[in-house]
């Protein structure tokens, strides 16, 4: 008894001290948030894991779902920020639910919203990426594109990069909203890039992930997969990993494009990976949650659930939390495969990725509403 209790004080210390040294941690969000929780596109958050579930916090209700909601909630201090298929960028109180502002696009709101500087950049279907005032849902500033902008941005050193269905990446000026260069793709851009080390790396539906050059604008390489490709790369380590509507999950070098591993699956994949301890973590169409070795693509384990997995995972200290096409938000431990718990939301499909902070767990579902679990 006396071991066990020794053991429950090791394991509060350490996560105590974990977070203390983290630059992010409960009650305390990053500067800059954004879908994936950072530039790599890694899904690591750097905050308090929930071991046990105890329920819903809170829940929202949004004014309607038109068809299903792939926008996933960015934390930034006491305010969580997520798009709906209502036209709206929400901004509600991280900790209570309650509705802070919301602010009205022209169509369905699939991309995730970014936040950097105190300005929330999302795109929408109306063709549109908005730079919104995070303390009151202002207007600062919109830029048109051709079509629509599934892609979720990504904000570094002044400038937000994006991705549209006109077939452009576009790179713009946080300060004033103008274009400060374009590239053409072949097709649509719904992947949304991942920034690292002065290259930025995104899919695109003509089936190539594409590295271009930040500064220019210029294209480094392109490496051809079999289909389209909608998973958001991650980087790591000079390696970027996405998955293809092949079914093939990809491994490719940073610098020359080339292929270092891959790993085939069943059915497509439209979710994007999550990285940590040289391992990645995906799901599939098939309804597989798989575990692969970073370096060499071998499988540690995988879990089954009851449908498509189209969420990306997030890991928070040892667990990694991802939704599925049969109503369950799933915690598995990182290590083993293990089943930490699951949590129903009747009636919706779990497309929304989740973020984790303030002790907290928060994602969308298609039943209309948006969940705080802790």
């Amino acid at each position: 008894m006396k071991r066990v209790i020794a053991n429950a004080f090791l394991l509060i210390a350490f996560e105590t001290v974990y977070l203390m040294l983290s630059p992010v941690s409960r009650g305390e969000a990053s500067a800059e948030s954004m879908f994936r929780a950072n530039l790599e596109r890694t899904g690591v958050y750097k905050t308090q894991s929930i071991q046990r579930l105890r329920g819903v916090k809170w829940k929202f209700k949004t004014e309607r779902i038109i068809e299903a909601w792939f926008s996933s909630p960015a934390v930034s201090g006491d305010t969580v920020y997520f798009g709906s298929d209502d036209s709206y960028l929400y901004a509600l109180n991280a900790l209570t639910g309650e509705l802070k502002w919301k602010f009205k696009t022209g169509d369905v709101v699939y991309s995730s919203p970014a936040i950097a500087d105190g300005i929330v950049y999302v795109g929408s279907h109306d063709s549109y990426l908005y730079a919104v005032d995070a303390q009151t849902g202002d207007e600062r500033w919109k830029f048109k594109t051709g079509n629509r902008v599934y892609s979720s941005p990504a904000v570094s050193g002044g400038v937000v990069y994006f991705g549209s269905a006109d077939t452009h990446l576009y790179a713009v000026d946080t300060a004033t909203g103008k274009l400060l260069w374009k590239f053409k793709a072949e097709s649509w851009i719904l992947s949304s890039p991942a920034l690292s080390d002065g290259a930025i790396y995104f899919g695109c539906w003509d089936s190539y992930l594409y590295a271009v050059d930040v500064a220019t604008g210029h294209e480094k390489w392109r490496f051809k997969t079999g289909y389209r490709i909608l998973s958001s790369p991650a980087v790591v380590e000079g390696t970027v990993f996405f998955g293809s509507m092949d079914g093939i999950f990809y491994a490719v070098d940073t610098k020359s494009g080339a292929e270092q591993w891959r790993f085939k699956t069943s059915e497509r994949i439209r979710s994007s990976p999550a990285i940590q301890k040289k391992t990645v973590y995906f799901g599939g169409d098939d309804g597989q949650f798989h575990a692969l070795d970073a370096a060499t693509g071998q499988e540690k384990w995988r879990v089954k659930t009851g449908g498509p997995i189209i969420s990306s995972p997030s890991i928070a200290i040892g667990i990694a939390y991802f939704g599925s096409a049969d109503s369950h938000l799933y915690a598995v431990d990182i290590e083993t495969g293990k089943r930490k718990w699951k949590f129903n939301a009747p009636f919706g499909w779990m497309r929304s990725s989740p973020a984790v902070a303030n002790g907290m767990i928060y994602f969308g579902s298609d039943d209309g509403s948006f969940y705080a679990l802790h």
